[in-house]
């Protein structure tokens, strides 16, 4: 017997389907297994939204320290996460000077954004989506609303953030 004759034995002692049989799906059949993985996927993402609606994210409190200002170099960048939260956040110093900070979820479909230098645009590179870094606003691409924004102030040479407050007109 040869190798070829072999494997195809043992395949066959493996797999003890014929040929004839894997291949006789109804279109019932067919059509339970359709209804089957579309009504689960459909439970799913009704999970999904309820808990989003029913457990919104809890707002930023306090004040919290992030690093020193000369940590941070002039068109750099610095990620965070705050203590007690899983929401990465990221601190940009603008050419400008300036500081600012947002969630560093895009919000069209939550991936990673990132600042590019020297342009003074924050970047989604999955959909092509784009943020003005002074502002937080959308820019271009399918983002439906501008990234979530923190409160950046200075107590000496520290960095901090807190939640924006309501009141502050930009």
């Amino acid at each position: 017997m040869s190798k070829e004759d072999n494997l195809n034995e043992n395949w066959k002692k493996d797999f003890p389907i014929k040929k004839q049989e894997s291949t006789q799906v109804s279109r019932r059949d067919f059509a339970k297994f359709l209804t089957f993985v579309s009504g689960g996927l459909m439970v799913g993402s009704g999970f999904v939204t309820a808990k989003a609606y029913l457990l919104p994210k809890e707002e930023v409190m306090g004040e919290h320290f992030i690093c020193n200002k000369e940590e941070v170099p002039v068109g750099g960048t610095r990620g965070f996460v705050i203590e007690g939260s899983a929401i990465p956040y990221i601190l940009i110093h603008l050419e400008s000077g300036d500081f600012r900070a947002y969630e560093q979820k895009c919000t069209h479909l939550s991936c990673s954004v990132f600042y590019k230098p020297g342009t003074g645009i924050i970047h989604c590179p999955c959909h092509e989506g784009s943020f003005d870094a002074m502002t937080g606003d959308v820019i271009a691409g399918p983002p439906p609303r501008a990234l979530p924004q923190l409160e950046v102030f200075f107590k000496d040479a520290g960095v901090y953030v807190k939640a924006i407050s309501e009141n502050k007109n930009s």
